[in-house]
């Protein structure tokens, strides 16, 4: 269960690829300058930020499954042109930036829509079959962990999978003392081709897409298995 990214990296991905069920976190707090509207791509002498426009405001929360997006600038066609001049010559780019420009111009109405809209479609290109739900559908209760636990139980979970970071605030004996097992995801990924030069990691997945087309799974699992809580 993670809150959705714009184009998110190949973590994101290996993370949807472990679990029987990807719950997109939707119906919390928006947080600016954060994974939810931008990631990064490579043009020729760097990395550089696709960031997509969006309004909330900033005298009262706003969920993310409500932030919408802001079309009063052609961010679109500066999206679709910046990927073009940066893969248009990468083995993979007719494969697959078609389709992904065809999601860009649908124009949905907020984040969470055009983020849901990208993962599910990168997902198939990826061969990954993992359901994928909102969070806003469980209706979940009560607030940080025991928000998460209610909904995990709504789905009937035994184990929940989250990211190495959620150690410093996640409280472990809950999940615990509800029969959850709870797991650590390790990343560590091998390099893959790329473009330009020395390798860069931590990309938008479309760099490893447009490199690697259909041998891109061969770079898309980590190297260290995850780890339970209790060996965490």
């Amino acid at each position: 269960m993670i809150q959705s990214n714009y184009l998110p990296w190949r973590g994101y991905f290996d993370f949807i690829d472990d679990v029987d069920l990807f719950i997109l976190y939707d119906d919390v707090q928006y947080t600016r300058r954060d994974w939810r509207n931008r990631n990064r791509i490579r043009l020729p002498d760097g990395p550089v930020w696709l960031t997509v426009p969006v309004t909330f405001s900033r005298s009262a929360p706003t969920l993310i499954k409500e932030t919408e997006i802001c079309y009063q600038n052609d961010w679109i066609r500066e999206h679709v042109r910046s990927l073009t001049s940066a893969y248009r010559r990468a083995p993979y780019f007719e494969r697959y930036a078609p389709s992904l420009f065809e999601i860009l111009s649908m124009r949905h109405k907020t984040i969470s829509e055009l983020n849901c809209a990208l993962i599910h479609r990168i997902s198939e290109a990826l061969d990954i079959h993992t359901p994928i739900r909102m969070s806003h559908d469980y209706e979940g209760r009560g607030i940080k962990t025991d928000r998460i636990i209610d909904i995990l139980k709504k789905t009937k979970a035994t184990h929940y999978l989250v990211g190495p970071a959620a150690k410093d605030y996640i409280e472990e004996g809950k999940f615990e003392n509800q029969g959850i097992t709870l797991e650590y995801k390790s990343y560590d990924y091998p390099e893959y081709p790329q473009m330009h030069g020395r390798f860069e990691p931590n990309l938008s997945i479309v760099d490893l897409l447009f490199n690697c087309g259909p041998e891109s799974r061969e770079y898309l699992k980590s190297r260290i298995p995850n780890r339970t809580a209790a060996a965490a």
